[in-house]
């Protein structure tokens, strides 16, 4: 077992059942030694550093047709308890995003019955037209399949449509758990998870890059995460297309599953570490400390994690299934910083647009605050034509 973690860490390839024996089976602290060296090996200048982003989710309806059971965020077409944004809100939203430092929004929502490729275009048109500096980093394979049958269109042409009109890269949404047998238990109308990375790959054939995701905790196997990984990194040895790649946890709160299985965080911790040894061409891991907690998250910074997420200034949907983790600005720099990095506000394609270095030239800003449901400023000048969201 040590052999395999020394040659993982000096950036050999292991395969899908040396993972899985590690994953099972290797000491905690050997295993996050080895993830920790393989990420300083792949940074070496910069394995210093530790990155964030400033971000907003917009959630544009929450109106769905999949019916997810691990999802408390939907409401079925035609439900009373169903909305959809209109495009004056949306544009406040995006407003803010900018008043507060914000670089990425990512469009998330349901899968509406009435919403295809048109919906989209006219929506990102219109943010880019305002916000230029934006960066429209959203959706997934699910949404495009979704909307190229709304619009009775290929699923390439939905993907060329939506990037001229303004999307600059897809969030990985919807990957949840690709193996058949998890993914048919909590997601049994999406696509399958071969459909869901084979739209992925004719994504970065157009030259739309990705990042990839893991939904931990619904009750698959072992077994069945590693397999995951390893339907990512076959088509990452293809196109290259993947980022980064973010696990993060099943909340239990308001949803079908009802919390019968959850993933600890040492079995999040472990495979933030078998993700950086496993997946050798994939360049970012991030830490995911909206639903693990701010410990967690910054203990993922040892594992392999060279991102701690975002200061997320709206988040509804993850939120919605318990996850009540908040945080701002300062506080995230001062987790990188105590874990023994120096942290770097990111872009989205994960430049880095301002290091930290000296502690003494911190960004102080009480606004820039990780929400569960809507931030706001009183006024701005953003967009000041836009009256924005009341702060109560």
């Amino acid at each position: 077992m040590q052999s395999v973690l020394d040659r993982a860490a000096a950036g050999g390839r292991i395969t899908p059942q040396e993972a899985l024996e590690l994953y099972r089976n290797a000491p905690l602290h050997a295993l996050g030694q080895a993830a920790d060296a393989a990420r300083r090996r792949r940074y070496a200048d910069t394995a210093h550093i530790a990155t964030y982003i400033i971000e907003r989710n917009i959630n544009y309806t929450n109106v769905c047709v999949t019916a997810c059971k691990f999802c408390a965020f939907y409401a079925p077409p035609k439900s009373d308890k169903g909305w959809t944004r209109d495009l004056d809100d949306i544009l406040r939203r995006c407003a803010e995003t900018v008043e507060l430092g914000g670089t990425q929004i990512m469009f998330q929502g349901g899968h509406h019955p009435d919403f295809g490729v048109e919906y989209y275009e006219k929506h990102f048109a219109a943010i880019k037209k305002d916000f230029p500096q934006l960066v429209i980093h959203s959706l997934g394979a699910s949404e495009v399949e979704h909307m190229a049958r709304i619009s009775g269109v290929s699923v390439e042409e939905a993907i060329r449509r939506i990037h001229a009109a303004g999307l600059d890269s897809f969030a990985g949404a919807g990957a949840e758990l690709l193996p058949e047998r998890p993914r048919k238990a909590i997601a049994p109308l999406k696509e399958s998870g071969e459909r869901w990375l084979e739209i992925m790959e004719t994504a970065h054939n157009l030259g739309v890059e990705s990042t990839s995701t893991m939904l931990m905790g619904t009750g698959e196997t072992n077994a069945e995460r590693i397999e995951h990984l390893r339907m990512i990194r076959d088509v990452q040895d293809r196109t290259g297309g993947f980022r980064a790649f973010i696990p993060y946890t099943y909340q239990p709160e308001n949803n079908h599953l009802k919390g019968q299985t959850q993933a600890t965080v040492f079995e999040y911790l472990r495979m933030i570490a078998i993700a950086r040894l496993f997946l050798d061409n994939v360049a970012h891991i991030q830490g995911s400390w909206l639903t693990t907690g701010k410990e967690a998250g910054q203990l993922s910074l040892h594992y392999g994690a060279d991102d701690l997420g975002s200061v997320m200034l709206e988040e509804n949907v993850v939120s919605s299934a318990g996850a009540k983790h908040r945080s701002n600005l300062a506080e995230l720099i001062h987790l990188i910083r105590t874990a023994g990095r120096v942290p770097a506000q990111r872009a989205t394609t994960y430049e880095h647009l301002v290091v930290h270095d000296d502690p003494a030239n911190d960004p102080v800003n009480d606004h820039v605050v990780s929400h569960l449901s809507s931030t706001a400023l009183d006024g701005g000048t953003a967009h000041p034509e836009l009256k924005l969201i009341d702060a109560s």
